[in-house]
């Protein structure tokens, strides 16, 4: 938390956290109206994150969470992606294509600013979830004056449907890192940080870490226009891995490092 706190220092001065607001449980089909894009990652028997759409077949999450340890991925075809997943039945769902990590992200590294900058990941879907049943949503900048953030994610005590934390703040904004006061927990890494700009919200950034401060969360993210483009070059540069690189029962493609990026216990 240490180490946290001292990212924290270079946005913004730390300040009494607030109690949180009760999460908002999206339960029924017209509770998820509008989220569809938002779903969950699902790792084999490692876990799961969550993830969002940003077009059909591209599923935009943390890259820490499709690291398997040691130097490596995770199998892509132990993956899954279910949009819009509530009580067991999703929306849609798909196996992964191909999955990448962006270029800058090295899951060794003990500079914990670089980390969360470059903690992206982005997963190719095998079958495209069609544009009527879920509407990917952009990436923006988040603006110098903005404050209101939307978060909405899976985690842990909350596995089975999607929760929505819909009065969040801009605590710290600089260096290409954004700081919120979310309410995340393991599980929503790579869930969608939300600002509204008109009709619909845009995605500012992507929950990479975070933990309990005072009586309240404190969560980090990243800027994500120019990281997002950099990772779809390296998607169509044919990076990261796919299914058909495994050949053999627990093959992996191998990445540079040995550590990676946790979401701090409460």
């Amino acid at each position: 938390m240490r180490g946290i706190i001292a990212i924290l220092g270079l946005l913004v001065a730390v300040v009494p956290a607030l109690a949180e607001a009760p999460l908002k449980r999206l339960t029924l089909r017209q509770d998820i109206l509008g989220w569809e894009a938002v779903g969950r990652v699902e790792m084999g028997e490692k876990g799961y994150c969550t993830g969002v759409l940003i077009a059909p077949d591209l599923v935009l999450t943390a890259a820490h969470c499709l690291y398997g340890g040691g130097d490596a991925y995770i199998r892509p075809d132990t993956m899954r992606f279910r949009a819009g997943l509530s009580d067991g039945v999703a929306l849609a769902e798909s196996a992964v294509a191909r999955m990448v990590v962006h270029p800058g992200y090295d899951p060794a590294s003990r500079d914990m600013e670089v980390a969360i900058r470059h903690d992206l990941g982005l997963i190719e879907l095998a079958t495209p979830v069609p544009l009527t049943t879920a509407a990917p949503f952009a990436v923006a900048g988040l603006a110098r004056d903005a404050r209101d953030l939307s978060v909405v994610s899976y985690g842990r005590g909350r596995d089975d449907a999607l929760s929505w934390d819909d009065a969040c703040r801009v605590k710290g904004h600089a260096r290409g890192l954004i700081a919120f006061d979310c309410d995340v927990t393991f599980g929503s890494s790579g869930a969608p940080v939300f600002h509204r700009k008109g009709n619909r919200a845009a995605i500012v950034s992507l929950v990479s870490m975070g933990g309990k401060v005072g009586g309240g969360t404190l969560a980090f993210g990243m800027e994500l226009p120019q990281a997002v483009a950099e990772l779809k070059a390296a998607l169509r540069r044919g990076e990261g891995a796919a299914p058909d690189q495994s050949k053999a029962p627990g093959a992996v493609t191998r990445m540079r490092g040995g550590g990676g990026a946790k979401f701090l216990s409460p």
